[in-house]
């Protein structure tokens, strides 16, 4: 198995792409201090010392280190540990529902940026390594949960305000503003 990793534009997270399907849908995102009872790889991976976050996705895996470790020391450990997990047989998730976009049945407007979200804003951020899942429409804001490697990227801000929130306000007039819960 060779498992190809990425640096991200979060400086604290790379990206592990073993070459072989993580998750059939949706994505997981798992934080230390969760619990990892449900997801036998992301106990593995928190095993080495200094993981702070595991972020599941269709075809890889984000690991979000902490600030003061050093991928040069943590990088091997974390490699091991998902090569470990796969040649092992077990599975990534036990009977536990991935994350997903809100299902769509709400008003119009709550539906056209469900829309957008999954086929012009996901893709993207998945090849960064991270995800945005929709959590809700009120008053003209729209509130966006980040996940992986866009969750505490320097970057996310201006991703969220210049590049999410301009797509959506164009398409969706309604909008005012778009923020991270």
């Amino acid at each position: 198995m060779f498992i190809q990793t990425q640096d991200t534009p979060n400086p604290q997270t790379l990206k592990f792409s073993p070459g072989i399907p993580v998750l059939d849908s949706g994505t997981k995102n798992f934080i230390e201090g969760d619990s990892l009872a449900p997801s036998p790889l992301a106990q593995i991976i928190f095993k080495v010392k200094g993981v702070k976050g595991v972020f599941l996705g269709s075809d890889f895996i984000t690991v979000t280190k902490a600030e003061n470790d050093d991928w040069e020391y943590l990088k091997p450990q974390v490699l091991a540990a998902i090569m470990d997990h796969f040649l092992s047989g077990m599975p990534v998730l036990h009977d536990m529902p991935a994350e997903t976009t809100a299902p769509k049945g709400g008003d119009d407007i709550t539906n056209q940026i469900i829309d957008l979200i999954e086929t012009r804003v996901r893709p993207a951020v998945a090849q960064d390594g991270g995800d945005i899942i929709f959590k809700d429409f009120r008053d003209g804001i729209v509130y966006l949960e980040m996940h992986g490697a866009c969750s505490g990227c320097p970057s996310s801000t201006i991703t969220l305000k210049s590049g999410i929130e301009n797509m959506l306000k164009h398409y969706i007039p309604e909008i005012l503003s778009v923020e991270a819960v």
